[in-house]
Protein backbone atom coordinates (compact mmCIF):
# COMPACT_ATOMS: atom_id res chain seq x y z
CA UNK A 1 0.00 0.00 0.00
CA UNK A 2 1.16 3.57 -0.64
CA UNK A 3 2.25 4.83 2.82
CA UNK A 4 0.93 8.37 1.55
CA UNK A 5 -2.85 7.48 1.23
CA UNK A 6 -2.08 6.40 4.66
CA UNK A 7 -0.37 8.98 5.97
CA UNK A 8 -3.13 11.13 4.59
CA UNK A 9 -6.00 9.42 5.97
CA UNK A 10 -4.87 9.01 9.36
CA UNK A 11 -4.41 12.81 9.19
CA UNK A 12 -7.75 13.66 7.82
CA UNK A 13 -9.41 11.02 11.06
CA UNK A 14 -6.87 13.64 13.70
CA UNK A 15 -8.90 17.07 12.56
CA UNK A 16 -8.58 19.17 14.81
CA UNK A 17 -7.21 17.13 17.89
CA UNK A 18 -5.64 19.44 20.21
CA UNK A 19 -2.64 16.97 21.56
CA UNK A 20 -1.78 13.83 19.75
CA UNK A 21 0.33 11.42 21.11
CA UNK A 22 2.27 8.52 19.20
CA UNK A 23 3.99 5.71 20.93
CA UNK A 24 7.31 3.61 19.55
CA UNK A 25 6.93 1.36 15.84
CA UNK A 26 4.75 4.35 15.03
CA UNK A 27 5.92 6.20 11.84
CA UNK A 28 3.24 6.35 9.60
CA UNK A 29 0.91 7.41 12.45
CA UNK A 30 3.92 10.19 13.34
CA UNK A 31 4.10 11.52 9.58
CA UNK A 32 0.09 11.70 10.07
CA UNK A 33 0.23 13.68 13.43
CA UNK A 34 2.91 15.95 12.21
CA UNK A 35 1.01 16.47 8.80
CA UNK A 36 -2.39 17.12 10.32
CA UNK A 37 -0.12 19.93 13.03
CA UNK A 38 1.10 21.66 9.92
CA UNK A 39 -2.87 21.79 9.14
CA UNK A 40 -3.39 23.41 12.11
CA UNK A 41 -1.37 25.95 11.64
CA UNK A 42 1.34 24.85 14.13
CA UNK A 43 -1.24 24.55 17.20
CA UNK A 44 -1.84 21.04 17.63
CA UNK A 45 0.88 19.39 20.08
CA UNK A 46 2.25 16.42 19.12
CA UNK A 47 4.18 13.97 21.46
CA UNK A 48 6.30 11.47 19.86
CA UNK A 49 7.57 8.77 22.00
CA UNK A 50 11.54 7.83 21.63
CA UNK A 51 11.49 11.52 20.02
CA UNK A 52 14.76 14.60 21.44
CA UNK A 53 12.49 17.16 19.29
CA UNK A 54 8.92 16.11 19.71
CA UNK A 55 8.43 14.52 23.46
CA UNK A 56 8.37 17.36 26.22
CA UNK A 57 8.31 14.52 28.82
CA UNK A 58 11.04 13.60 31.04
CA UNK A 59 9.92 10.51 31.94
CA UNK A 60 8.74 8.68 29.49
CA UNK A 61 5.69 7.07 29.59
CA UNK A 62 4.93 7.90 32.74
CA UNK A 63 4.16 11.35 32.15
CA UNK A 64 1.83 10.07 29.33
CA UNK A 65 -0.17 8.40 31.29
CA UNK A 66 -0.40 10.94 33.67
CA UNK A 67 -1.60 13.17 30.80
CA UNK A 68 -4.76 10.69 29.47
CA UNK A 69 -5.86 10.50 32.80
CA UNK A 70 -6.14 14.61 33.48
CA UNK A 71 -8.05 14.35 30.39
CA UNK A 72 -5.30 16.24 28.66
CA UNK A 73 -4.62 13.52 25.38
CA UNK A 74 -7.14 13.70 22.47
CA UNK A 75 -5.71 11.20 20.39
CA UNK A 76 -3.60 8.31 19.68
CA UNK A 77 -2.93 5.35 18.36
CA UNK A 78 -2.92 1.72 18.77
CA UNK A 79 -2.42 -1.40 16.90
CA UNK A 80 -2.70 -5.50 17.47
CA UNK A 81 -1.54 -8.46 16.27
CA UNK A 82 -4.84 -10.10 16.07
CA UNK A 83 -8.13 -6.77 16.08
CA UNK A 84 -11.70 -8.42 16.18
CA UNK A 85 -15.39 -6.88 15.32
CA UNK A 86 -15.73 -5.61 18.78
CA UNK A 87 -12.66 -3.13 18.26
CA UNK A 88 -10.84 -5.69 21.32
CA UNK A 89 -7.21 -5.77 20.36
CA UNK A 90 -5.02 -8.81 21.09
CA UNK A 91 -1.36 -7.84 22.16
CA UNK A 92 -0.18 -11.01 23.59
CA UNK A 93 -0.33 -14.30 21.48
CA UNK A 94 -1.94 -16.28 19.51
CA UNK A 95 -3.27 -19.76 20.17
CA UNK A 96 -3.75 -21.08 23.30
CA UNK A 97 -3.15 -19.02 26.23
CA UNK A 98 -1.36 -21.92 27.82
CA UNK A 99 0.68 -23.58 24.04
CA UNK A 100 0.64 -20.11 22.20
CA UNK A 101 1.92 -20.73 18.63
CA UNK A 102 2.68 -16.90 18.66
CA UNK A 103 3.93 -14.70 21.15
CA UNK A 104 4.41 -10.86 21.14
CA UNK A 105 6.26 -8.23 23.26
CA UNK A 106 2.74 -7.61 25.44
CA UNK A 107 0.28 -5.25 26.51
CA UNK A 108 2.08 -2.03 28.12
CA UNK A 109 0.18 0.75 28.62
CA UNK A 110 -2.61 -0.12 25.67
CA UNK A 111 -5.52 -0.98 27.76
CA UNK A 112 -5.28 2.07 30.12
CA UNK A 113 -5.30 4.56 27.01
CA UNK A 114 -7.70 2.22 25.48
CA UNK A 115 -9.91 3.82 28.48
CA UNK A 116 -8.55 7.08 28.92
CA UNK A 117 -8.13 8.97 25.12
CA UNK A 118 -11.57 9.89 23.68
CA UNK A 119 -10.33 8.78 20.30
CA UNK A 120 -7.90 6.13 19.60
CA UNK A 121 -7.33 5.57 15.96
CA UNK A 122 -6.40 1.92 15.50
CA UNK A 123 -3.86 1.27 12.55
CA UNK A 124 -2.81 -2.18 10.71
CA UNK A 125 -0.89 -1.90 7.63
CA UNK A 126 -1.61 -5.73 6.96
CA UNK A 127 -5.13 -6.55 6.57
CA UNK A 128 -5.74 -10.43 6.36
CA UNK A 129 -8.42 -12.97 7.70
CA UNK A 130 -5.41 -13.95 10.56
CA UNK A 131 -5.07 -10.61 12.19
CA UNK A 132 -8.48 -8.88 11.65
CA UNK A 133 -10.59 -12.46 13.31
CA UNK A 134 -14.17 -13.18 14.62
CA UNK A 135 -12.55 -13.06 18.03
CA UNK A 136 -9.24 -12.09 19.37
CA UNK A 137 -7.54 -15.22 21.30
CA UNK A 138 -6.23 -12.51 23.91
CA UNK A 139 -8.24 -9.67 24.92
CA UNK A 140 -5.16 -7.47 25.80
CA UNK A 141 -7.31 -4.17 25.49
CA UNK A 142 -11.19 -4.15 25.23
CA UNK A 143 -12.77 -2.28 22.53
CA UNK A 144 -16.27 -1.75 24.63
CA UNK A 145 -16.99 -1.28 27.96
CA UNK A 146 -20.86 -1.85 29.96
CA UNK A 147 -22.58 1.16 30.42
CA UNK A 148 -21.59 1.35 34.21
CA UNK A 149 -17.97 1.51 33.64
CA UNK A 150 -16.61 4.72 33.64
CA UNK A 151 -14.97 5.04 30.26
CA UNK A 152 -14.09 8.73 28.68
CA UNK A 153 -11.83 6.92 25.91
CA UNK A 154 -12.16 3.88 23.52
CA UNK A 155 -11.93 3.30 19.77
CA UNK A 156 -13.07 5.75 16.69
CA UNK A 157 -11.92 4.38 12.94
CA UNK A 158 -9.86 1.43 12.05
CA UNK A 159 -7.68 2.05 8.87
CA UNK A 160 -5.70 -0.32 7.55
CA UNK A 161 -3.69 -1.30 4.28
CA UNK A 162 -6.68 -1.91 2.39
CA UNK A 163 -9.57 0.29 4.01
CA UNK A 164 -10.73 3.00 6.97
CA UNK A 165 -13.57 1.89 9.11
CA UNK A 166 -15.56 3.95 11.36
CA UNK A 167 -16.53 2.46 15.03
CA UNK A 168 -20.18 2.84 15.46
CA UNK A 169 -19.92 2.56 19.50
CA UNK A 170 -24.02 2.18 19.60
CA UNK A 171 -23.49 -0.93 17.11
CA UNK A 172 -20.42 -2.00 18.78
CA UNK A 173 -19.40 -2.73 15.40
CA UNK A 174 -17.36 -1.13 12.43
CA UNK A 175 -19.02 0.69 9.21
CA UNK A 176 -16.75 0.87 6.05
CA UNK A 177 -16.27 4.17 5.32
CA UNK A 178 -13.61 3.77 2.65
CA UNK A 179 -11.42 1.34 -0.18
CA UNK A 180 -7.92 2.36 -0.73
CA UNK A 181 -7.36 3.00 -4.66
CA UNK A 182 -6.69 -0.46 -6.04
CA UNK A 183 -9.42 -2.10 -3.51
CA UNK A 184 -12.59 -2.63 -3.60
CA UNK A 185 -15.71 -3.75 -1.02
CA UNK A 186 -15.49 -7.02 -2.26
CA UNK A 187 -12.66 -7.61 -1.65
CA UNK A 188 -11.77 -6.13 1.57
CA UNK A 189 -14.93 -7.98 2.70
CA UNK A 190 -13.25 -11.04 1.88
CA UNK A 191 -10.08 -10.46 3.46
CA UNK A 192 -11.80 -9.60 6.93
CA UNK A 193 -12.84 -12.66 9.74
CA UNK A 194 -15.56 -10.08 11.29
CA UNK A 195 -18.55 -8.34 9.93
CA UNK A 196 -19.06 -5.08 9.73
CA UNK A 197 -21.91 -2.47 8.49
CA UNK A 198 -21.29 -1.65 4.43
CA UNK A 199 -22.86 1.53 2.73
CA UNK A 200 -24.58 0.80 -0.35
CA UNK A 201 -22.15 3.07 -2.35
CA UNK A 202 -18.68 2.66 -1.02
CA UNK A 203 -16.33 5.77 -1.33
CA UNK A 204 -12.20 5.66 -2.40
CA UNK A 205 -10.12 6.57 -0.19
CA UNK A 206 -8.54 10.23 -1.61
CA UNK A 207 -5.44 9.63 -3.45
CA UNK A 208 -3.34 12.53 -2.47
CA UNK A 209 -2.29 15.23 -5.21
CA UNK A 210 1.26 16.14 -5.60
CA UNK A 211 1.35 18.89 -3.40
CA UNK A 212 -0.25 17.02 -0.80
CA UNK A 213 2.87 14.42 -1.67
CA UNK A 214 5.34 16.76 -2.29
CA UNK A 215 4.14 17.95 1.35
CA UNK A 216 4.17 14.58 3.20
CA UNK A 217 7.58 13.82 1.42
CA UNK A 218 8.60 17.15 3.32
CA UNK A 219 6.92 15.90 6.71
CA UNK A 220 8.82 12.91 6.39
CA UNK A 221 12.41 14.30 5.85
CA UNK A 222 12.08 17.35 8.56
CA UNK A 223 10.44 15.62 11.10
CA UNK A 224 10.12 12.10 10.90
CA UNK A 225 13.22 11.18 10.15
CA UNK A 226 14.80 11.68 13.22
CA UNK A 227 12.93 9.48 15.16
CA UNK A 228 12.33 6.90 12.19
CA UNK A 229 15.59 7.31 10.01
CA UNK A 230 15.26 4.10 7.72
CA UNK A 231 11.51 4.35 7.34
CA UNK A 232 12.62 8.09 6.01
CA UNK A 233 15.21 6.41 3.82
CA UNK A 234 13.18 4.28 2.42
CA UNK A 235 9.43 6.26 2.08
CA UNK A 236 8.61 6.83 -1.59
CA UNK A 237 10.37 3.79 -2.53
CA UNK A 238 9.57 0.70 -1.58
CA UNK A 239 8.15 2.07 1.81
CA UNK A 240 7.47 0.96 4.94
CA UNK A 241 6.97 -2.83 6.08
CA UNK A 242 4.11 -2.45 7.57
CA UNK A 243 2.98 -6.54 8.46
CA UNK A 244 6.08 -6.04 10.26
CA UNK A 245 4.93 -3.31 12.48
CA UNK A 246 1.32 -4.69 12.74
CA UNK A 247 2.12 -7.55 14.49
CA UNK A 248 3.67 -5.25 17.85
CA UNK A 249 2.05 -2.52 19.73
CA UNK A 250 2.03 0.80 18.50
CA UNK A 251 2.93 2.37 21.60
Amino acid sequence: MDDAVLIAALAGLIGTAGHVATGALSPIPMAAAMLARRRSGGRMRVTVLGSRRSNRFTDGAKELFDCAAQGRLDVFFLSGAQIDGEANINLLSVGDYARPTQRFSGSFGAPYLYMLVPRVILFRPGHDRRALVPRVDFVSAPGWSAPEVYRPGGPAALVTGRCVFDWRRAERRFALRSVHPGETAAGVRAATGFDYSEPDAVAQTELPDAALRAEISDVVARDVAETYPQFAATFGGQGFDGAAQGARPAL
